[in-house]
């Protein structure tokens, strides 16, 4: 356990769909030069926002704890909580009294503490975690902000055959702050491809590169790493990319692709999309999910990073599994190219292995 940190600073808040709806509640530790501790967010599948507020100053109050914190300034968006907490407004709900006890039993565990009132704009932070799990529908932790991350955002390019989706999920998370990167080329292989205009609307460069355009692969190939190598790339991202390439000798183990389906099981030449999860449903598998690996010269070969589960039910179609198991692609992918800003990957014996 750590020693005594003194002064903390918290950023707390929570939220419902429907008010009561899928819920959750969210907070980020940081110490006093504003250094990020913990961020952690909690789906609570049905609640109301002020049970999700609750909830999300009550585990922060917890984390602050373990981590022998003496000091609080705990800022909330909630204005209800503050002046409840701050013995200002009467906690009259059934519902929430309990937490309310709980909160002020934990906060008053403390050396001293300050909670104030702060607007949304300001609390974007533990609000960008509370939506992420709303969209997952699961819970989310970011590690602890480590020395690589002080550096420049890792450049990625990110090729592209169809509606970006993929893309946009990893600029969502970069524009959240949640992930050092910076996207600094998008390579298409379709003119027409949906994910182009989304790029192009998001102000990301574009290069248009078709394999029918060359007279061989190696011609095709070289004029991707042309483009690459132009934008001073360090990650290449697969994001529904559908062409073969040979990937050059200085891209090694820097060519990141997400497979809709746990490897090595369903995988190679003409599994994709809605192939895979037809095949996942035909063989009665009670389990599926997604897989990031680095890419080799072979369709799905490539040693494995980062896979996620999902169940298969008893009614599922292609479309509702390929949902659910993207789903679980929206964190992965992320996460994997997080662990490789911060030179967390490395590569031994064709298997990858993640330090610590």
């Amino acid at each position: 356990m750590p020693e005594q940190t003194g002064q903390i600073i918290i950023y707390v808040d929570g939220g419902s769909r429907g008010n009561p709806g899928p819920a959750a509640a969210g907070f980020v530790l940081a110490d006093a030069g504003g250094n990020q501790l913990q961020a952690k967010a909690f789906f609570l599948n049905h609640a109301t926002n002020n049970v999700a507020e609750y909830t999300a100053i009550i585990k922060a109050l917890e984390a602050a704890k373990q981590i022998n914190a003496e000091r609080l300034t705990i800022f909330s968006d909630s204005e209800l909580l503050v002046r409840q907490i701050n013995g200002q407004y009467k906690v009259k709900s059934e519902q929430i009294r309990p937490l309310f006890q709980r909160a002020v039993n934990l906060i008053n565990d403390f050396e001293d503490w300050k909670l104030k009132h702060i607007p949304r704009e300001k609390n974007k932070r533990a609000d960008a975690l509370v939506n992420q799990a709303l969209d997952i529908k699961g819970d989310i932790e970011d590690e602890p902000a480590r020395a690589s991350q002080n550096k420049k955002p890792i450049r990625l390019g990110v090729l592209i055959s169809g509606g970006g989706t993929t893309l946009m999920n990893i600029l969502e998370y970069i524009n959240k702050g949640l992930l050092n990167a910076k996207i600094a080329v998008v390579i298409s292989s379709l003119s027409k491809a949906g994910g182009v205009k989304k790029a192009k609307a998001a102000g990301l460069d574009v290069k248009i590169i078709r394999k029918k355009d060359y007279s061989s692969l190696k011609k095709f190939s070289n004029r991707i790493e042309d483009e690459l190598a132009a934008a001073n790339v360090d990650l290449v991202i697969q994001g529904g990319w559908l062409c073969l390439w040979e990937i050059p000798a200085r891209y090694e183990n820097r060519v990141m692709n997400i497979h809709p389906a746990l490897l090595p099981s369903f995988g190679g030449e003409g599994m994709w999309g809605h192939n895979v999860h037809a095949a996942v449903l035909a063989t009665g598998c009670r389990v599926s999910g997604c897989s990031v690996h680095f890419c080799t010269n072979e369709y799905d070969k490539g040693p494995i990073i980062i896979q996620r589960c999902c169940p298969v039910k008893n009614d599922d179609s292609p479309e509702s599994l390929a949902a659910r198991v993207f789903e679980q692609e929206c964190i992965a992918y992320p996460q994997a190219i997080k662990l490789f800003a911060e030179g967390r990957l490395l590569v031994r014996d064709g298997r990858v292995e993640i330090k610590s």
